[in-house]
């Protein structure tokens, strides 16, 4: 079983930064591609950010790009979100995703962790 934890979220102000974390056990994380996703309330879950397994390839949502860097650490077992310039319509609970990269955009994804919340404020 695949266990993952996210950490990180808090409250920033709208410009500001935060670094997500996702912790990743039972498995090695290089089987993995891993994604970020976030739920705002009364929205549907959408896709943040995504890396391959080896940290070659990255993928964003265009309305992160440029201001969020996903990255991964396979020897700590740990992915990273780093995110800049954030917006008060960021705020959400922010999910991190093992999965395949071919189905990582529509959410389909094998693991999910708990997620963290992450509020923007104006």
């Amino acid at each position: 079983q695949v266990q993952l934890v996210e950490s990180g979220g808090g409250l920033v102000q709208a410009g500001g930064s935060l670094r997500l974390s996702c912790a990743v056990s039972g498995r090695t994380l290089s089987a993995y591609a891993m994604g970020w996703f976030r739920q705002a309330p009364g929205r549907q879950r959408e896709f943040v950010a995504g890396i391959s397994w080896s940290g070659g390839g990255t993928h964003y949502a265009d309305s992160v790009k440029g201001r969020f860097t996903i990255s991964r650490d396979n020897a700590k077992n740990t992915v990273y979100l780093q995110m800049n310039s954030l917006k008060p319509e960021e705020t959400a609970v922010y999910y991190c995703a093992a999965g395949t990269i071919a189905t990582m955009t529509g959410g389909d994804m094998d693991y999910w962790g708990q997620g963290t919340q992450v509020t923007v404020s104006s």
